[in-house]
């Protein structure tokens, strides 16, 4: 089976207080995205990489992506205005796969063996959550609802997908204009088909604002002196 994978690295650095994208930040001296891509490319089933970043930033990630040493596996292509178009650019640009696995350049934590879990895994369809350990209300101004939260999870990414269903799941999204901030709510809305939830990791975080670089920082270290 061909694998494709999209990275996405659109992040404009607005909220951690950066005057450059967020995948440029460093995490242990190296840039955030460059970890990312390191786990992908010791995995040999992923056959083709994609990384979507804005067009002002194309030729620095397609640069820093040369001065690191990675292969034709890997290729740069501007993103779109939002993630849910970028997903949709990046699907555009892996016609040969059949499975297609999405991450994000600022979640720089993953493992290899998180990617090689969500390739092995049986079903088509496939993502990482975690169990959400407080409680959960719904409101705005004022409360509206208590959630359950045991029938809740916190969504991670990488997350899979079968390509063509993704594809014309992202089809229908843009038909009807309704915008989603991951994959896995747009393919269950659309495709019709389920997506099995694998057990996440807390280390596993998103870097968006700047005390996640100092959680990151102490993860990584962490990691690396338990010679991970």
């Amino acid at each position: 089976m061909n694998i494709g994978m999209i990275v996405l690295a659109g992040g404009i650095g607005k909220r951690i207080g950066r005057p450059f994208p967020k995948q440029f930040l460093l995490l242990g001296g190296k840039p955030l995205i460059i970890h990312v891509l390191e786990k992908a490319r010791s995995v040999s089933d992923i056959d083709h990489v994609v990384i979507t970043c804005p067009e002002a930033h194309l030729d620095e990630t397609r640069q820093l992506i040369d001065n690191h040493g990675f292969d034709d596996r890997f290729s740069c292509i501007v993103g779109g205005s939002s993630r849910q178009e970028s997903v949709y650019l990046g699907l555009g640009a892996l016609q040969d796969a059949e499975s297609v696995i999405i991450h994000e350049a600022v979640r720089p934590l993953v493992t290899a063996d998180e990617f090689r879990t969500l390739i092995a895994a049986p079903d088509p369809n496939a993502m990482f959550g975690i169990a959400i350990p407080f409680t959960v209300l719904k409101g705005r101004d004022f409360v509206e609802e208590l959630l359950e939260r045991d029938e809740l999870v916190n969504v991670q990414l990488p997350q899979k997908f079968d390509r063509a269903l993704l594809l014309a799941a992202h089809e229908a999204a843009r038909a009807a204009g309704t915008n989603f901030t991951e994959d896995a709510s747009l393919f269950h809305e659309y495709a019709g088909a389920p997506v099995r939830i694998l057990p996440g990791s807390e280390r596993n975080i998103k870097i968006t604002v700047p005390t996640d670089v100092v959680t990151a920082e102490a993860i990584y270290a962490d990691v690396v002196g338990r010679g991970g």
